[in-house]
């Protein structure tokens, strides 16, 4: 049975400012993407209609893509094929005229396979439900964290790791046109507790075993590394499937904790390792 092999990677030839400086420059990038989307959609991704409000349509037609555009009276959001074949296309509308658009199509000789629509309204009222959920879980992460280490540096830093875990996701979902949904939101409280769960090993590893700082950092990264990346190929491999299939929700979490779980790499094993070093030997545990 093929394993994977943590490769030995020397951190200690490297500085602190040089360990330091990519993860907080990715950082940085990627708020400002978030805040650019915000300052002029008032968004920090571009939001599904389970936020906005509107109707999606599958239709099966065998016509091109702009004669079944066209068929709609409604100005479309967007439009894309999906399934193996090709003859299967997603419509967004923003308009909630859900059974008008679907007489339409059948008007058009379209098939209508699935049909869903959604009030502004209740839209609003979900948006409020997962922006709170995504607060609640991320304080309460921080608040556990504290109390687990009750030293600032070390408690930080996880929560630093975690803030950058999300929040380049959310910059990436802006450059691939991936929408904000349920299912992204979702996957991005999965990142949650799966960063968590890879700072605090490499923090235990550190803080409360014995050995030298190197040799905690790397019997940490021989367990973390091997556990993250078994998970970003497993999110790959759905994500290609999903996609091929023509699932969209599933290619659009899949996606986003690929993102993720990558990023979380850099910000555990070089902005976590870089602040426990400086706790460690510089700072107040000197």
């Amino acid at each position: 049975m093929p394993s994977f092999e943590v490769p030995e990677v020397d951190l200690s030839q490297y500085s602190m400012r040089q360990l330091v400086a990519p993860p907080l420059a990715l950082l940085v990038i990627a708020l400002t993407v978030v805040g650019a989307s915000f300052a002029l959609t008032g968004w920090p991704a571009d939001p599904g209609i389970e936020f906005t409000g509107g109707t999606e349509l599958v239709v099966e037609s065998n016509a091109p893509q702009s004669e079944i555009t066209a068929a709609f009276d409604q100005p479309h959001d967007s439009v894309r094929s999906i399934g193996t074949d090709g003859s299967r296309y997603l419509i967004t509308f923003q308009s909630e005229a859900e059974q008008d658009l679907v007489g339409q199509a059948n008007d058009a000789g379209f098939e209508v396979v699935q049909s869903q629509s959604t009030s502004a309204t209740f839209g609003a009222g979900t948006q409020q439900l997962a922006l709170m959920g995504v607060g609640i879980a991320f304080a309460g992460m921080s608040v556990v964290v504290f109390l687990l280490f009750r030293t600032f540096v070390p408690s930080i830093a996880v929560v630093l790791s975690a803030f950058s875990d999300i929040v380049v996701p959310v910059a990436l979902m802006n450059l691939f046109g991936i929408e904000l949904s349920l299912g992204t939101v979702a996957a991005l409280l999965m990142l949650i507790g799966y960063s968590v769960d890879s700072d605090i090993l490499l923090n235990n590893h550190v803080l409360r075993r014995s050995g030298s700082f190197w040799e905690s950092v790397h019997r940490a990264m021989r367990t973390g590394v091997t556990m993250t990346v078994t998970s970003i190929v497993t999110m790959i491999v759905m994500t290609v499937v999903s996609y091929v299939f023509g699932i969209e929700l599933l290619t659009d979490i899949g996606l986003v904790l690929v993102f993720g779980l990558t990023t979380d790499l850099v910000n555990t094993y070089m902005l976590n390792v870089t602040l426990l070093r400086w706790y460690k030997f510089e700072g107040v545990a000197r």
